[in-house]
């Protein structure tokens, strides 16, 4: 049994159905802590998908790291800036209403997803490297638009599937 501490019970209450049936586990809660339990890999996986709720990742998207392609991860602004004024930072990842997100979210083919002096990011293992690449040239303070050039020009190959890999029953 796994207990996570959720700011955001509510979201995870509204949908605890359809996230026990999809992450085979039971989930209950007392206040702001969640339990769950399962077996340890659906607690796992469980536990990585009630993170991205957590920090803000509509349902849909957090469910994609089901997926065993696909990974959350964290970026920390403050990891890579020095500077005192964050809000700048943050803006400068948003991008004017919100065109900067969009544009690297069409680029990488990845979900992105701000909360306090984080960035979120869901995607495909080869995708997301990029992402955070990019992400963090933003927060060191390239410009977007030389940002959105290298990602340009340094795609993924797309993987060619020849019937090797494994087919997930759902």
């Amino acid at each position: 049994m796994k207990l996570i501490l959720s700011e955001k019970t509510s979201r995870i209450l509204q949908n605890k159905n359809l996230l026990e049936s999809r992450l085979n586990v039971k989930i209950t809660n007392r206040g702001k802590e969640v339990f769950i339990s399962g077996t340890p890999e659906d607690e796992y996986l469980a536990e990585k998908v009630i993170d991205a709720i957590n920090f803000g990742f509509p349902l849909s998207d957090a469910l994609q790291i089901l997926d065993e392609e696909f990974l959350f991860e964290i970026i920390n602004i403050k990891d890579y800036t020095k500077r005192k004024d964050l809000i700048r930072v943050k803006a400068r990842i948003i991008g004017t209403k919100g065109k900067t997100f969009q544009t690297l979210c069409q680029l990488t083919k990845c979900c992105f997803e701000l909360k306090d002096n984080e960035v979120g990011i869901i995607g495909s293992a080869e995708c997301i490297k990029n992402a955070q690449d990019a992400i963090t040239s933003i927060i060191k303070g390239s410009k977007q638009a030389n940002v959105y050039a290298k990602l340009e020009k340094n795609q993924p190959e797309p993987i060619i599937d020849l019937g090797l890999k494994k087919k997930k029953k759902k």
